[in-house]
Parts: structure tokens; sequence; C-alpha cells
């Protein structure tokens, strides 16, 4: 019977996560594009179920199952889609459960966005890691061996999580794209005053630093009332 177990942040986590990479890319080979350390044991400083959660992003999601016997000969249980449509997950450990594999194919953007977007967001919002934290550990208290019991008491607030981890990521991926158009356009501004007044490097800098600073200025802006 698993037991569920929620233990403070552990250091040697990163290092498993790069170890098992290491061999999950060479199983997969050429078909593998990135392997991305997900779950709560990737963010620094939260709680966790001591279980590595590895994602790798593949070209062909119908190519990994034959790669099966090699799971298994490192000690993972091969468990299909596993209730996930388009995934491949794996499990290692048994009762001791130490690693989960989720691999998904590049097409499949909407499941591994929300995995990172979950992931990025707990690192850059310590405030609701620790949040998080608190309740897994009052999940694991009440529910020591009863799984479902501990999934299911944390789904409202993942599936709210995720909401949020999405939106902000969203706003991210557009603050960077202002911060691009800046610097191009710095980039453009200060290649034409290169040629007009014959110093080129020093309107090119000039007009990337312009183009910087207009990126981040308007990052910064304060929204809008009731945005």
């Amino acid at each position: 019977m698993r037991t569920i177990e929620v233990v403070d942040y552990r250091p040697e986590w990163e290092k498993m996560f790069q170890e098992e990479a290491k061999k999950i890319q060479k199983i997969l080979g050429k078909n593998c594009i990135a392997i991305y350390h997900i779950g709560s044991t990737s963010v620094k400083g939260l709680a966790a179920k001591p279980i590595i959660d590895i994602m790798p992003v593949v070209r062909d999601i119908s190519l990994v199952d034959a790669h099966d016997p090699e799971f298994r000969a490192l000690g993972y249980d091969c468990r299909g889609e596993f209730g996930i449509p388009g995934r491949r997950f794996y499990a290692k450990g048994g009762d001791e459960r130490t690693h989960h594999i989720h691999i998904f194919e590049k097409s499949n953007a909407a499941a591994v966005n929300r995995h990172l977007a979950v992931r990025d967001y707990l690192r850059s919002h310590p405030d609701t890691a620790r949040e998080y934290a608190e309740l897994k550990k009052q999940l694991a208290a009440r529910y020591p061996h009863d799984n479902d019991g501990y999934c299911d008491g944390k789904e409202a607030y993942m599936k709210e999580l995720e909401q949020k981890a999405l939106k902000w990521q969203e706003e991210q991926d557009a603050q960077g794209t202002i911060l691009s158009l800046g610097v191009c356009l710095g980039l453009c501004i200060g290649a034409a005053l290169g040629m007009l007044f014959d110093n080129l490097a020093f309107w090119l800098t000039l007009g990337i630093a312009l183009g910087v600073c207009f990126g981040l200025g308007f990052k910064r802006r304060p929204p809008k009332s009731g945005q």
C-alpha cells in the first residue's frame, strides 16, 4: 500500500531529474525534442511528494510504445495513456514511487504548455507555492493511504491554479513580444542614423538601448482599471 508523504524540498531532486533525463534521452533518441522537470519537485523550496515528474516531448508519440522494454529495464511500469489521451505514462518504484514520466507529442501543445505554465508560475510566485504546499501537507495527513482522496482534495485548487498560470504565461509571452519589437525598432532607428551620421556602431548601440527602454517601459505600464 502506497503511503502519501509530503516532505520539504530536497536539493537532490534536481540531480535525480538530470540523471534520469539522460537515460530517457538515450532511449527515445532523435524522436525526443526536449525533456522537462515538472511537478512540485521542480519548484525550488516547494514541499512535495518525493516523486520526480519528468515530461519528455517527442516528435511522434506513436513511436514511443516500441521502447517499453527499455523502460521496463530501467524499472518502470508502462501504463499507456493512463487516462489522458495522447500521453504515455510510466511509473517507477512500485509502492515506493520515485519517478513518473509523462510523454507528450510536440503537437499536443495544450498539455505541454499547461504543465510548464504551472511550474513556472509557482517558481515566480512563492506565496502561492507556500499556500499549495500547506494544502498538500494537510491532505497528506488526512489521506495517508488514499491517493484518490489526496488527489480529489486538491482538484479544485489545481484547476484554479492552472487557469491563473496559463493567463500569467500569456501575459509573459505578450510582454516578451513587446520587448522584442522594441529592440527591433531600436535596431532600425540606429542603423538609419548610423548611415546618416557615419558612425554605425554608436548609433546601433544607442538604438538598441532605446529600444530596450521602450520595451521595458511599455511592459511595466500599470494596467488600466478593470484589466
